[in-house]
């Protein structure tokens, strides 16, 4: 006869126990949303944080109301995330204090630079997270997620708000920033590694 210790062992190994085991889906449900909080929260912290540099440089200019609605908009995201990390008893990243100050100095360097870079800047980053939400939004489409539909309509809502963002950038020149292709490509790396960060740490 197998022992209690042998069978809890071989049960908790098992691919097919964890599959069907109400438990262990809860648990890795809870893993993958907690994974997409806690990167969304560190993501739209630095969002504002890159308009709040802009916004340093640009103030009293005809650009600043442009960049204040956006940011108002980072804001309201934040807000929303914050919530959920302490709703949800989520883990907040610990490189929060790295993505504030790398996200303010992103804007602040890329506002130095002129309009068409600040704009450029605002492109590359809102095209990453508008990417991201898609991911998420696709995976909270998946079985084991039926229940989180106002997650996933917040996020559809804020992919939408992103991509205005984004429009916004191209409205205003952004292409015509000096180096636009390689400074998209540059930020665009930034932003999916500190993406792959934050999941983790």
């Amino acid at each position: 006869m197998m022992s209690r210790r042998t069978f809890v062992r071989y049960m908790s190994s098992s691919p097919k126990w964890k599959q069907n085991s109400p438990l262990f889906a809860d648990k890795e449900s809870k893993a993958v949303l907690d994974k997409m909080i806690r990167v969304d929260h560190a993501g739209e912290l630095g969002a504002r944080q890159i308009y709040a540099g802009q916004l340093a440089i640009f103030r009293g200019t005809s650009l600043e109301p442009v960049i204040e609605e956006m940011a108002e908009q980072e804001k309201k995201h934040l807000n929303a995330f914050n919530r959920l990390i302490s709703e949800r008893r989520v883990r907040p990243t610990a490189m929060m204090p790295v993505w504030r100050v790398a996200g303010y100095a992103l804007g602040f360097g890329s506002a130095l630079v002129g309009k068409e870079a600040a704009m450029a800047c605002t492109v590359a980053v809102e095209e990453v997270i508008a990417e991201h939400y898609n991911d998420q939004i696709r995976q909270l489409h998946e079985k084991g997620f039926e229940k989180e539909e106002p997650l996933r309509e917040m996020i559809k809502k804020f992919r939408d708000e992103e991509l205005e963002h984004k429009d916004i950038g191209i409205e205003f020149d952004a292409e015509m920033a000096p180096m636009y292709k390689a400074m998209s490509q540059v930020i665009k790396a930034g932003c999916h590694a500190a993406i792959y960060i934050s999941e983790r740490v």
